[in-house]
């Protein structure tokens, strides 16, 4: 690892590249924090939107910050709750309203409404003790309506200033100059490159420590949108970190680190392997001459009934826990059995697929002088 290069926070560093799994809820679904080390991953991401909810603020508190309630000492991204913000109260208003004062949303099933506003996100990634806090930002689809997407950034625009005047307050109140959480910013525009170029010299003058790509970051046919990740991407200085939102897909992530982001987040490969959908490498990424090009990479469906005898790891040359101790016709009969053990293993050989991807793209960036 490169340290002079790397993120360098309060609980520990991230390299540059670094994917980080999502634990919206405080935790990575049928992991414990030994078997996320194991994987080599060294940060995590949780959600101040779900958060507040369950199991609320209070509680994290009493159980000593989000550190020490899910016994892990490494770094924390708490995103601001923008993205779920637009997912519940956009795709379904009766959920919710977005104003310029802040987001007000009753989620189906809850007993009450709840309020975020810039400071309020602020306030509570703080309080959890987060490693790095993210403004609180207007989330819009890249296939919104133009005036949608100038009316996004504006409101953008402004809350980060809130944001940033209530993190300095904070930080103040806290007396944590010396050893402050940093605060990323989130760049949205949609696929206009003058909105994301707007938003993203506003932001630069604010001052945030990195800045994120905002909205989902594909196509109505789920195509990765290269383009606007690439343009948004060369309006910050290369020496700023930047944060992928919502990128996890392997090729989707080489394509990103290739246009420079730094941090990776998204649901997808736990999902996937709870699912079934395991990764695979096509051959073995540790034999020389290896490299993240041409047809590297696909999926093993372990319910196919081909792998009922395979006796055989799950990707070729895989280290990993599960590959190094169980069969793929193993895990094949662990899930048609409907068997727990199958989440587990199955989610720490994903992890770790992913985790091996950004050690080849690290080494990618050192041949290459990044």
């Amino acid at each position: 690892m490169d340290f002079q290069k790397s993120i360098v926070l309060n609980h520990g560093m991230l390299a540059r590249p670094t994917f980080l799994p999502d634990a919206t809820l405080g935790v990575v679904r049928s992991l414990d924090t030994r078997d996320i080390r194991e994987t080599g991953i060294h940060g995590l991401v949780m959600n101040v939107f779900h958060l507040m909810q369950k199991p609320g603020s209070s509680t994290i508190a009493a159980l000593g910050g989000l550190h020490r309630m899910a016994a892990w000492d490494g770094p924390i991204i708490t995103d601001s709750g923008g993205f779920q913000a637009y997912s519940l109260i956009r795709q379904n208003p009766k959920f919710g309203r977005l104003t310029d004062q802040g987001i007000t949303f009753q989620p189906e099933g809850a007993d009450r409404k709840f309020q975020l506003t810039p400071e309020k996100s602020i306030q509570l990634q703080l309080a959890y003790g987060a490693d790095i806090v993210v403004a609180l930002d207007d989330c819009t689809h890249v296939d919104d309506a133009l005036v949608e997407q100038q009316r996004s950034v504006e409101r953008t625009i402004r809350w980060a200033k809130r944001c940033k005047a209530e993190y300095e307050r904070q930080i103040e109140q806290r007396r944590l100059t010396d050893d402050r959480p940093l605060i990323y910013g989130v760049i949205q525009g949609g696929g206009d490159f003058t909105l994301r170029a707007e938003c993203a010299e506003a932001l630069l003058a604010i001052g945030f420590d990195g800045f994120g790509f905002g909205g989902w970051p594909l196509d109505a046919q789920n195509r990765l949108l290269h383009e606007v990740l690439a343009f948004t991407r060369a309006q910050i200085p290369a020496a700023i970190p930047m944060h992928a939102l919502g990128v996890g897909h392997p090729e989707s992530i080489v394509a990103c680190a290739r246009m420079g982001y730094d941090l990776f987040d998204s649901a997808l490969p736990t999902r996937d392997a709870r699912g079934g959908r395991l990764y695979t490498f096509t051959s073995d990424p540790s034999k020389p001459g290896f490299r993240l090009s041409g047809s590297w990479f696909d999926y093993i469906y372990v319910a196919d009934k081909k792998h009922i005898k395979a006796d055989k790891p799950i990707s070729p040359g895989c280290s990993c826990h599960t590959c190094r101790h169980y069969s793929l016709g193993y895990l094949q009969h662990l899930h048609k059995a409907g068997e727990t053990l199958f989440l587990r293993l199955a989610t720490i050989h994903n992890l770790f697929v992913v985790h091996q991807v950004m050690q080849l793209l690290a080494a990618e960036r050192m041949r290459g002088g990044a």
